[in-house]
């Protein structure tokens, strides 16, 4: 597999088989995984044109649009969906992707919240679920519960808290979080 220029990655298996990626870290990075900044070794496909090597994120559109060309490149896949988007027309290959990004556009749009519930509990999505666009630090915690795990940061006052360890914790809880874990 082609490595994006710039990007330091490795394709790791696991127990099952199935391919993820680990990446080096980098303080500059811009995305939050395992408590530490990470550079991003995914590129974001265009919705029309060349797509490029190496691991891609495409939009829900262009995997309607071009799945079987997408399947045969062998390289890792990630999907993006944007608030709003059906799930029920991708659900049955979300075991296809690697990544899913779901985007927060603004503050105040709370949807990804409920895509991502339901990719991990009814759609059994194991990959890595990434949070993009307007990513806030108090909304971080609650991103967990859902079964977020990545966060693409570019918010100052949020890449500076997660990097001085200063993430606000759920401490009472009225319902189980994904998969019944207790977050942290």
């Amino acid at each position: 597999m082609l490595q994006p220029e710039g990007h330091v990655y490795a394709v790791a298996y696991d127990s099952a088989g199935k391919a993820g990626m680990t990446v080096e870290r980098e303080a500059d990075g811009p995305i939050w995984r395992d408590g530490a900044f990470h550079a991003d070794a995914w590129q974001k496909a265009p919705d029309e044109g060349e797509i490029p090597a190496g691991p891609v994120v495409v939009s829900r559109k262009r995997w309607l649009a071009e799945r079987d060309a997408l399947l045969a490149r062998k390289a890792l896949l990630g999907l993006r969906l944007e608030p709003g988007e059906d799930l029920e027309d991708v659900a049955s290959d979300i075991g296809q992707f690697a990544l899913v990004a779901l985007s927060f556009p603004k503050f105040s749009d709370g949807r990804a919240f409920s895509t991502a519930r339901l990719l991990r509990e009814k759609y059994g999505f194991a990959g890595e679920l990434r949070a993009i666009g307007n990513v806030l630090s108090d909304q971080i915690p609650f991103m967990r519960r859902v079964g977020f795990d990545s966060y693409e940061v570019v918010h100052a006052p949020t890449r500076k808290a997660l990097a001085n360890g200063r993430i606000a914790e759920v401490t009472l809880v009225y319902q189980p979080g994904e998969r019944g874990k207790r977050t942290r």
